[in-house]
Protein backbone atom coordinates (compact mmCIF):
# COMPACT_ATOMS: atom_id res chain seq x y z
CA UNK A 1 0.00 0.00 0.00
CA UNK A 2 2.71 2.42 0.81
CA UNK A 3 4.35 1.60 -2.86
CA UNK A 4 0.60 2.74 -4.48
CA UNK A 5 0.34 5.85 -2.32
CA UNK A 6 4.23 6.74 -2.83
CA UNK A 7 3.36 6.46 -6.93
CA UNK A 8 0.35 8.12 -6.74
CA UNK A 9 1.89 11.27 -4.65
CA UNK A 10 4.87 11.13 -7.27
CA UNK A 11 1.99 11.21 -10.65
CA UNK A 12 2.20 13.71 -12.44
CA UNK A 13 -1.79 13.18 -13.04
CA UNK A 14 -4.77 11.35 -11.66
CA UNK A 15 -3.50 7.69 -12.39
CA UNK A 16 -0.30 5.72 -10.43
CA UNK A 17 0.85 3.74 -13.02
CA UNK A 18 -0.34 5.58 -15.75
CA UNK A 19 1.42 5.62 -19.79
CA UNK A 20 4.61 7.64 -20.70
CA UNK A 21 2.36 10.23 -22.15
CA UNK A 22 0.58 10.38 -18.39
CA UNK A 23 -2.86 8.27 -19.91
CA UNK A 24 -4.42 4.99 -18.72
CA UNK A 25 -2.28 2.39 -19.86
CA UNK A 26 -3.00 0.14 -22.57
CA UNK A 27 -4.46 -3.48 -21.31
CA UNK A 28 -2.25 -5.42 -23.14
CA UNK A 29 1.03 -3.67 -22.39
CA UNK A 30 0.01 -3.87 -19.23
CA UNK A 31 -0.92 -7.34 -19.23
CA UNK A 32 2.42 -8.09 -20.82
CA UNK A 33 4.15 -6.03 -18.24
CA UNK A 34 2.77 -7.85 -15.20
CA UNK A 35 3.73 -11.08 -17.25
CA UNK A 36 7.26 -9.89 -17.14
CA UNK A 37 7.19 -9.01 -13.38
CA UNK A 38 5.79 -12.43 -11.74
CA UNK A 39 7.94 -14.39 -13.56
CA UNK A 40 9.48 -17.29 -12.24
CA UNK A 41 6.93 -16.52 -8.78
CA UNK A 42 4.13 -18.08 -7.37
CA UNK A 43 2.07 -15.48 -9.15
CA UNK A 44 3.52 -16.78 -12.29
CA UNK A 45 0.52 -17.78 -14.94
CA UNK A 46 -2.19 -16.29 -12.88
CA UNK A 47 -4.45 -14.11 -14.91
CA UNK A 48 -4.55 -9.81 -14.17
CA UNK A 49 -8.47 -10.63 -13.06
CA UNK A 50 -7.14 -13.45 -10.63
CA UNK A 51 -5.74 -10.31 -8.67
CA UNK A 52 -9.07 -8.29 -8.91
CA UNK A 53 -10.59 -10.93 -7.23
CA UNK A 54 -8.17 -11.49 -4.39
CA UNK A 55 -8.42 -7.64 -3.89
CA UNK A 56 -12.77 -8.74 -3.98
CA UNK A 57 -12.26 -11.22 -1.56
CA UNK A 58 -10.03 -9.64 0.75
CA UNK A 59 -12.36 -6.76 1.37
CA UNK A 60 -15.38 -9.10 1.46
CA UNK A 61 -13.65 -10.96 3.88
CA UNK A 62 -12.58 -7.52 5.94
CA UNK A 63 -16.37 -6.70 6.60
CA UNK A 64 -16.83 -4.19 3.91
CA UNK A 65 -20.82 -4.18 2.43
CA UNK A 66 -21.09 -5.21 -1.31
CA UNK A 67 -21.70 -1.26 -2.24
CA UNK A 68 -18.39 -0.39 -0.76
CA UNK A 69 -16.57 -3.11 -2.76
CA UNK A 70 -18.37 -2.54 -5.75
CA UNK A 71 -17.62 1.36 -5.29
CA UNK A 72 -13.95 0.01 -5.14
CA UNK A 73 -13.73 -2.13 -7.91
CA UNK A 74 -15.99 0.59 -10.52
CA UNK A 75 -18.97 -1.25 -10.89
CA UNK A 76 -22.28 0.71 -11.50
CA UNK A 77 -24.49 -2.52 -9.91
CA UNK A 78 -23.65 -4.25 -6.66
CA UNK A 79 -25.03 -7.19 -7.78
CA UNK A 80 -21.69 -7.70 -10.60
CA UNK A 81 -20.70 -7.61 -7.26
CA UNK A 82 -22.17 -10.05 -5.23
CA UNK A 83 -22.60 -12.61 -8.44
CA UNK A 84 -19.35 -12.80 -9.31
CA UNK A 85 -16.62 -11.46 -6.57
CA UNK A 86 -17.88 -12.30 -3.40
CA UNK A 87 -18.82 -15.29 -1.10
CA UNK A 88 -22.13 -16.80 -0.68
CA UNK A 89 -21.45 -17.22 3.00
CA UNK A 90 -24.10 -19.84 3.13
CA UNK A 91 -23.38 -21.46 6.28
CA UNK A 92 -26.67 -21.00 7.95
CA UNK A 93 -26.28 -19.58 11.48
CA UNK A 94 -28.12 -16.41 11.49
CA UNK A 95 -30.71 -18.04 9.31
CA UNK A 96 -30.92 -20.91 11.72
CA UNK A 97 -30.59 -18.58 15.19
CA UNK A 98 -33.94 -16.40 13.66
CA UNK A 99 -36.24 -19.08 12.02
CA UNK A 100 -34.89 -20.66 15.33
CA UNK A 101 -37.52 -18.18 17.18
CA UNK A 102 -40.52 -19.61 14.89
CA UNK A 103 -40.70 -23.08 17.24
CA UNK A 104 -42.57 -23.56 20.25
CA UNK A 105 -40.88 -22.24 23.40
CA UNK A 106 -39.97 -25.32 24.55
CA UNK A 107 -38.06 -26.60 21.98
CA UNK A 108 -35.81 -23.62 21.45
CA UNK A 109 -31.85 -24.35 22.27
Amino acid sequence: MATLVRRYEAAHGEWAFPSTRGTLRDPDNTRGRLRDVIAGTEWEGLHPHAFRRLVATRLDAAGLTAREIADYLGHERVSMTQDVYMTRKSNGINAAAALQLLAPSENRG
